[in-house]
């Protein structure tokens, strides 16, 4: 059954670090007067933009519903028809300028390339940030320029998003098949994804879940919140396991199970454990510890080597597009966060 998502959601475009807002959902309604038409070619005349090979492969991805059961590619629609269904989105009137920004390459084949991109680096152009992004050395590494009425859409089509000061694995599809197969996956939340955090405190349970609402926190437009109530947010649901302990704070594995916007950084700090160094989240201040002026400046120290949330995108699997197989891929801490849990762990073992 498909499920509402928002279209886009007005979070700056540094912090888009999240599923949400990866689909947009139509309706159509044949009128009384439709002649009888194949539905892939009904839906590629009534939409903008979309031509009848990216229909097709949504049809055969399971993203359409003709009168509420799943399309396929050669059924007739005829008057008083309704079609439902989601299609990723795709940002549109904007020029993306190619730039020679060095990328760190995991893996790359026909149909998918995985980027460990680092902290600090804005993914997608938007306001305040029109160069520099991970799009704009995409659009360099794929030798694609695209300009606001440019036909050829394949350059970075990202499936899903990490946010400016997160690090780690974020998966980009090459073509319409791939993004279409790729975006069904998470879309389906059967995306293997694990995170490594720093998260202040002394976490009492070795593993734990946390499965909540997150919504906007009405008092900040820029923060989320978790809720009781599924009217005010959507499900979203992180697993966590403890992997050392240092006393005032904790590293932490998290292994999501929905893609939320802030979701780890909202849930941890429900639980009153927010990511060290979260400015927005209630990180970046002394949450435990003593009161001593030398552990301040251990602190303030701490927040000088890794200048973020400790927050890194460490693993991700999923069914290549293309082979149809499993493959799965890891990525290293980053020096600050590896800097980070090495002076924590000198500094409890005093």
């Amino acid at each position: 059954m498909l499920e509402d998502e928002d279209i886009i959601n007005d979070v700056p475009v540094e912090d888009q670090d999240s599923d949400d807002g990866m689909f947009e959902h139509f309706r159509l309604e044949c009128d009384k007067g439709q002649a009888p038409m194949r539905i892939d070619k009904y839906m590629a005349t009534h939409l903008e933009d979309t031509s009848r090979h990216r229909v097709q492969c949504a049809i055969k991805q399971g993203y359409v519903l003709l009168n509420e059961k799943v399309a396929k590619a050669n059924m007739i629609v005829r008057p008083d028809d309704v079609i439902r269904f989601v299609m990723p989105y795709r940002r549109r009137g904007m020029e993306i300028l190619p730039q020679d920004i060095p990328l760190n390459i995991v893996y790359e084949d026909d149909d998918v390339l995985l980027v460990n991109k680092p902290a600090g680096m804005v993914v997608h152009p938007g306001h305040g940030h029109f160069e520099g992004t991970l799009i704009n050395a995409l659009a360099y590494h794929l030798g694609i320029s695209q300009g606001p009425d440019a036909e050829d859409e394949r350059m970075g089509i990202l499936v899903h998003r990490i946010d400016k000061d997160t690090s780690g694995l974020l998966l980009v599809a090459k073509n319409d098949e791939a993004q279409l197969h790729l975006a069904k996956q998470f879309f389906d939340h059967s995306i293997s994804r694990k995170y490594v955090a720093v998260v202040w405190g002394n976490i009492k349970e070795d593993e734990g879940t946390i499965d909540t609402y997150i919504g906007r926190d009405p008092n900040d437009r820029l923060r989320y919140r978790v809720y009781d109530d599924p009217e005010k947010g959507k499900h979203a649901v992180t697993h966590y396991k403890v992997l050392e302990r240092f006393g005032f704070v904790t590293v932490i594995e998290c292994r999501l199970e929905t893609g939320r916007t802030h979701q780890i950084r909202v849930h941890m700090n429900s639980i009153g454990h927010p990511l060290f160094n979260d400015a927005r989240y209630d990180g970046a201040e002394i949450r435990k510890g003593t009161i001593y002026a030398k552990y301040r400046q251990f602190i303030l120290n701490c927040f000088e080597i890794c200048p973020r949330q400790a927050l890194h995108a460490k693993t991700l699997g999923f069914v290549h597009p293309g082979t149809g197989k499993w493959i799965d891929f890891d990525s290293p801490l980053p020096e600050d966060m590896t800097a980070l849990i090495e002076k924590w762990r000198k500094y409890s073992a005093l």
